[in-house]
């Protein structure tokens, strides 16, 4: 366990690279992705955030901790109605495990049971890591597998986990997330886009780990992918603070509400191309609709703009203005129909 994570809560399927690859600048970065590299072979530096944005995260958990926390529940029921007791839960590093440890709290808290948790990497372009679920598949019933991340954008991890699956036609490449304006999730909390707390805050949310890394001078054919684990930000870690505040706020009972059925899966890209039309974007990549990825894009990407719904709604958005006003990134209101807020990279051909 190379991370702040227990090992009661989730089993790492990660290869420590710790010291092996050195952070990038985010201008460099985004010159080497928008040049062709792949995102996956560099990390960036981490963001430590402001005095004001940590004010604006510890807001965010006062007000969305319940909305979040029945969120938890309500897709824990969703995967005990369908797997019960056999479930397997999978989730994607790194914005996934966390989630992914709240919903196996909340099963053993609701019905005793204690079901497996592994985190495992998948990404755009590249992947799932194939030697992570043959670990897995070595010990599990193919059938009783749930990935789980914590939201959708615009649904390109779900459309790569069906690709990756189809080598694996006995698991289930359906997700399941607490948030999915895109509706493409097999189960989740609800369709609508509202802020997890988590999503505002990198590694130290997420076990002080990196995002993960695919890189052939780093990553063997028989290693699993490869993540960094930041040890100097151990004095500022919130990952089991984040952890327990949501598991104090699961509900008493649980939720009866389900999420209404999800209207067409391509109205949310429909969205997005009309956003790239009208804000002449080439790149489709380059637009990320969602709270959770507006978030990203603004924590270590290159933003040009970022659209919202409502410039009145700092009780969705309050973090986002907060990052947006220190990295000087215009904010404008934009008929969003799906999502609150929609993060733009910014175009290096066009600088």
């Amino acid at each position: 366990m190379f991370s702040s994570y227990r090992p009661e809560d989730v089993t790492i399927l990660l290869k420590d690279i710790t010291g092996q690859i050195a952070p990038q600048s985010t201008e460099e970065r985004e010159r080497r992705i928008q040049s062709g590299g792949h995102y996956s072979e560099m990390l960036p530096v981490e963001y430590e955030p402001s005095p004001e944005y940590l004010g604006a995260y510890s807001a965010a958990m006062e007000r969305y901790a319940p909305i979040t926390a029945w969120a938890v529940a309500r897709t824990a029921e969703l995967i005990w109605r369908d797997l019960g007791e056999r479930a397997v839960l999978v989730s994607l590093a790194r914005a996934g495990t966390p989630i992914g440890i709240l919903l196996k709290r909340y099963l053993r808290a609701r019905y005793g049971a204690e079901v497996p948790h592994y985190t495992i990497s998948i990404i755009r372009g590249r992947g799932i890591d194939r030697n992570a679920m043959d670990y897995i598949l070595a010990r599990h019933d193919p059938a009783s597998l749930q990935f789980v991340d914590g939201w959708t954008g615009k649904g390109a991890i779900q459309r790569q986990l069906e690709e990756a699956m189809e080598d694996y036609p006995q698991v289930d490449p359906g997700l399941a997330v607490l948030s999915d304006p895109a509706c493409v999730a097999r189960r989740c909390g609800t369709h609508d886009d509202f802020l997890i707390p988590s999503s505002c805050l990198n590694a130290t949310v997420s076990g002080l780990l990196s995002r993960t890394v695919l890189r052939g001078d780093l990553i063997g054919p028989g290693d699993f992918h490869g993540a960094v684990c930041y040890e100097s930000l151990r004095d500022r870690d919130l990952t089991y603070s984040f952890i327990r505040e949501i598991e104090g706020a699961f509900p008493a009972e649980p939720p009866a509400a389900a999420p209404s059925p999800p209207p067409d899966r391509n109205l949310g890209m429909e969205e997005v191309r009309d956003i790239c039309k009208n804000f002449g974007v080439r790149d489709i990549n380059l637009v990320k609709p969602g709270i959770g990825e507006a978030t990203r894009v603004l924590l270590r990407r290159l933003p040009w703009k970022l659209l919202v719904r409502s410039l009145d709604d700092s009780e969705h958005l309050g973090h986002l203005y907060q990052l947006a006003q220190e990295k000087h990134v215009e904010v404008l209101e934009y008929p969003l129909q799906y999502y609150r807020a929609c993060g733009i990279i910014r175009s290096l051909a066009d600088t």
